[in-house]
């Protein structure tokens, strides 16, 4: 496991509050599991609001970081913050959203939004959904330029489908704790050490990952993928290994080998507190999605991807919900059913009432913004790799019509 200690303070942290910092992430040396290591690192993200960068655990695929130093070349002056982006001090969020439309309209450019992002970013957005259906609509657009308000390898998603035009991801922080926790390198090893087996990824992969496997599949295709297939074929899956467990639990498939990875965000809700909540709200149904344990999904009244899930409330004729994933998605789940209640359900932590999605988080108007404007941060594939990716998302794509 490679640890990557350089970081960047959010706004003007003290001395005392730098000294802890160090401290923290000295504690990472101390660390035998690889997985203990990379929960630890996430919650010191999520108390401590550090930005980590992507290369932590490997797997940074072609996006370059932008450290300081480029920052202060690029802007001319030091202060620019996270990514090179100074805060629009003196511009509401009213006029940020004017200015952003303003400069979609200038530049023919789209804003994909992600379910998990924040509310006034999903406000801004051109579309708003689930990550490989945002680049399959980017695809079939006529922009020429794609804003990806979401994470890395949503972004990279993105540039495989529509590589000849220019994909931005505002902050190239802006990481993914589960396809980081399916490094490449090793994902190659351990592909390559079973022969014969068909590899299927879940799309919250990097690129590279992409490019050594041979079926690409979503949350809400999982099980379909697979059925497709002759029920006596081999299979990897990677590298969610709760979604992994709930499609070979369903189709019955014994020759499954799966990658032990996971989402650190579905992987903190407490099935304990989930019950609690039951108590409270009796006549509430539980909506949960497959990255989530097996005993959550084992009490859970529908089990979806994030679209699935709204599109059951949309549709049910209960009044209250309690929805176990990351919270974002209770922002359109509240527009489109303004008469129903939904409750986050809670994490692990009891000091915690939530379980947001740090990296989700990352995305704001301001950054939105700037990267539109200055048409920064761009996201580059080898075209070799690109085409390799490419491939496994048509096979998937052929194998759902």
């Amino acid at each position: 496991c490679h640890i990557d200690y350089g970081f960047d303070l959010v706004d003007n942290a003290d001395k005392e509050r730098r000294d802890t910092t160090f401290y923290l992430f000295s504690v990472l040396s101390f660390l035998d599991s690889e997985w203990i290591k990379r929960v630890y690192l996430y919650e010191v993200l999520r108390y401590e609001r550090f930005v980590i960068g992507r290369g932590v655990f490997g797997g940074a695929g072609n996006i370059e970081r932008t450290n300081e130093k480029q920052n202060r070349d690029n802007n001319g002056k030091r202060g620019v913050g996270i990514n090179g982006f100074k805060k629009e001090r003196n511009m509401e969020v009213s006029q940020l959203k004017q200015e952003i439309a303003k400069l979609k309209k200038e530049k023919n450019a789209i804003i994909l939004s992600h379910y998990y992002t924040r509310d006034e970013v999903q406000e801004v957005a051109d579309f708003i959904g689930d990550s490989l259906a945002l680049s399959r609509k980017a695809e079939n657009t006529d922009a020429d330029i794609i804003l990806f308000a979401g994470v890395h390898f949503m972004a990279e998603t993105a540039k495989v489908l529509s590589p000849g035009k220019k994909v931005l991801l505002p902050d190239l922080e802006a990481g993914c704790s589960l396809a980081d926790s399916c490094n490449a390198v090793e994902f190659e090893k351990f592909v390559m050490a079973h022969p014969g087996y068909t590899v299927i990824s879940y799309v919250n992969t990097t690129v590279e990952v992409k490019a050594l496997t041979d079926i690409i599949c979503t949350s809400s295709n999982a099980i379909d993928i697979v059925n497709s297939l002759p029920a006596d074929e081999k299979i990897i899956f990677g590298p969610d290994r709760n979604l992994g467990n709930y499609v070979k639990s369903v189709t019955g498939r014994e020759n499954m080998l799966i990658w032990d990875g996971a989402c650190h965000v579905h992987e903190q809700f407490s099935l304990e507190r989930i019950l609690e909540l039951k108590k409270e709200y009796p006549n509430a149904k539980i909506l949960t999605h497959p990255e989530c344990k097996k005993p959550i999904l084992l009490i859970s009244d529908h089990v979806g991807s994030t679209a699935a899930l709204l599109d059951f409330a949309k549709k049910d004729d209960a009044g209250e919900y309690i929805v176990v994933t990351e919270p974002g998605i209770l922002y359109q789940m509240r527009k489109e059913c303004p008469g129903k209640k939904f409750i986050p359900a809670p994490p692990t932590d009891a000091a915690c009432g939530c379980n947001d999605c740090n990296f989700m988080k990352l995305i704001t108007l301001e950054k939105i913004y700037r990267s539109l404007k200055e048409e920064i941060y761009e996201i580059t594939l080898d075209e070799e790799i690109r085409q390799k990716a490419e491939k496994s998302i048509k096979r998937m794509l052929e194998l759902s019509k």
